[in-house]
């Protein structure tokens, strides 16, 4: 049997350790100025007095996301969607526990929706995370991720200190799953894809079969941890005009770099920026089709689940009118270049439709106060965000 201590420089906080970070986290000065921007109406010490009042008798993560947290995300979902359900293939059992893997759409939410989802469908637990140590930039938010079920992802670390702290990890997620009963939710690739081409690394299979006991084969690694692609699609993405101005701010000094600020700004933008539609898709468990690879060469396993959880992701989006405006667009843009993609969507969208998403682009480029600015550049870049999810389902939809 696994001894969680073993774990405790990077597991979430466990029941009987939710009370003092409450404690913690209501004392601290920055935390309750986020508070106060929230709901700038109220006075600070309302505001955590009835956060006082309401976690009172809370003792673990699950309840705490029960009592405190679900609210908030259904009020964000209120405030900021015009809709998020979740929906599947059929969706995985209700009585099995799942690593949940998806393409990476927003900082906090991607994981705080699929939360509240399993619970208003009725699962009998939320889902651990894994976050980066670079986003706690702040004690409060340290606090606040690991009190709802985040585990910590190490970053910036040498090569030697990175292959540990992987199998560590590995071995967590496993623990969680295994032992604890919990469901994990991890990105595809480290970071979010901000084109939007979801493409899963094969390193981060391979750090999922790392964690699990010696001697077993990495296709038994993978089994154990029951791994269900999970296709997350926005209508409208809050930080699209910040990826695009990162792709210009890069492309003209390579060496740019975000700093923590950045990182904060994406986090506001994604909680409160306008999200349209938003819809979660699970495909079937990859244990129903992982044998067909078993006999493959160690590194060539890794590359082919890759490229079939990519084709289950690809084959989940729902697509949205904006998905097949960007499509056709984009291509009008390339064949005056030479390119030529050649495909249209044009039988998907409205001419209203498709006014509306131009319009919506044009707005975002008003947004975006960079030097030397290149809007044809950025142009191309907000067009791609939202055409790949509709080329990579065609695609994905093809005969293999």
């Amino acid at each position: 049997m696994t001894d969680s201590r073993q774990f405790d420089d990077i597991r979430p906080y466990e029941k009987g350790e939710i009370k003092e970070a409450l404690r913690t986290l209501l004392a601290d000065r920055l935390f309750r100025s986020v508070l106060h921007y929230q709901v700038p109406f109220l006075p600070v010490s309302l505001v955590t007095g009835l956060l006082r009042l309401f976690t009172l008798g809370v003792d673990s993560p699950l309840q705490l996301q029960k009592r405190l947290m679900l609210p908030i995300v259904r009020y964000v979902r209120w405030r900021s969607t015009d809709g998020n359900k979740l929906t599947g293939s059929p969706l995985p059992p209700r009585d099995g526990h799942y690593l949940f893997l998806s393409n990476h759409r927003d900082i906090v939410l991607d994981s705080a929706f699929l939360s509240a989802l399993l619970i208003e469908n009725d699962y009998d637990t939320t889902t651990e995370i894994g976050i980066g140590d670079n986003l706690l930039v702040h004690p409060w938010i340290r606090t606040l991720v690991r009190a709802n079920k985040a585990f910590l992802v190490r970053r910036s670390l040498s090569p030697r200190e990175m292959f540990k702290s992987s199998k560590h990890m590995s071995a967590y997620i496993h623990y969680a799953i295994t032992c604890k009963h919990e469901n994990v939710w991890l990105a595809q690739r480290e970071g979010r894809a901000k084109d939007s081409d979801d493409r899963t690394q094969p390193s981060v299979l391979k750090m999922l079969a790392m964690g699990a006991a010696e001697g077993v084969k990495p296709i038994e690694h993978l089994r154990q941890l029951h791994i269900v692609p999970l296709t997350i699609s926005y209508e409208y993405d809050p930080c699209d005009y910040l990826k695009a101005a990162e792709f210009q701010l890069k492309r003209d000094n390579p060496a740019w770099k975000k700093t923590g600020k950045d990182d904060l700004t994406s986090m506001a933008d994604g909680i409160n920026g306008q999200k349209g539609r938003v819809t979660y898709r699970t495909a079937p468990c990859i244990n129903e089709w992982i044998d067909e690879y078993a006999d493959l060469p160690h590194g060539t396993f890794y590359e082919a689940v890759a490229r079939r959880i990519d084709r289950d992701i690809h084959q989940g989006y729902t697509l949205y009118p904006g998905n097949y405006v960007a499509s056709d667009l984009l291509a009008a843009e390339e064949a005056a270049g030479g390119q030529g993609y050649g495909i249209s969507f044009a039988d998907k969208y409205t001419p209203a439709e498709a006014r509306h998403f131009e319009d919506y682009i044009a707005s975002r480029l008003a947004l975006i106060d960079i030097p030397d600015k290149d809007e044809a550049f950025l142009r191309r870049c907000l067009l791609t965000m939202y055409a790949n999810p509709a080329r990579n389902h065609q695609a994905a939809s093809l005969p293999c």
